[in-house]
């Protein structure tokens, strides 16, 4: 399966984002879950990776956990 560059950046700003809010993958997974989303570490680790889409619900959540703007996933991305 080959990863898209999108996927890969948008996944690495996702990474960046968990880290400056001072998360484990763990931590993410299991905010995710108490958000009522069926993710596991190994799902969420799928997503940083660019591997697994996230899903907009997932997205609204990830918002609200790392406390940033929907612009803050999307940061080095050119508009065309």
């Amino acid at each position: 399966m080959q990863v898209s560059s999108f996927n890969k950046e948008f996944g690495n700003n996702i990474r960046k984002l968990r880290k400056s809010a001072g998360l484990t993958q763990e931590q993410t997974a299991a905010k995710l879950q108490l958000r009522g989303h069926d993710i596991s570490r190994g799902v969420y680790s799928l997503i940083e990776c660019g591997i697994r889409n996230v899903h907009i619900e997932e997205l609204v959540a990830l918002k609200q956990i790392f406390g940033v703007s929907y612009d803050a996933f999307f940061a080095g991305f050119e508009e065309e």
